[in-house]
């Protein structure tokens, strides 16, 4: 459903404000796959009202001068040393293949 209303939303104009309708909602539902009750669509239709309005709020920062980032917090990886071990052996890791040919693993086509 997200996919949905991102796609719709990157559709509209970046100066028109969303508006979130009835046949919005029920357009959105049917590309999720989802039967909503009155209940939910009411419910649902208010909440991507506030997530529309919280983002239309954050249109209005100043982001001039700003560096762009991917995060707001660096990540940094934790890996552990590379240590050369012995690896298993082939003929052991086949024995418990349920189909082995010429000391490959045989598996089910996947593609045509």
């Amino acid at each position: 459903m997200i996919r949905a209303l991102t796609r719709i939303r990157l559709a509209t104009t970046l100066d028109k404000a969303m508006e979130i309708t009835p046949e919005l909602l029920h357009h959105l539902g049917r590309l999720s796959r989802l039967a909503l009750s009155p209940a939910e669509e009411a419910k649902l239709e208010q909440d991507l009202k506030g997530i529309l309005a919280l983002f239309e709020k954050l249109g209005e920062l100043e982001t001039a001068g700003l560096p762009e980032m991917a995060r707001p917090v660096e990540l940094e990886n934790r890996l552990r040393a590379d240590v050369i071990e012995p690896s298993l052996p082939p003929q052991k890791s086949l024995s418990v293949a349920v189909e082995s040919e010429e000391g490959f693993f045989k598996v089910p086509r996947v593609m045509e």
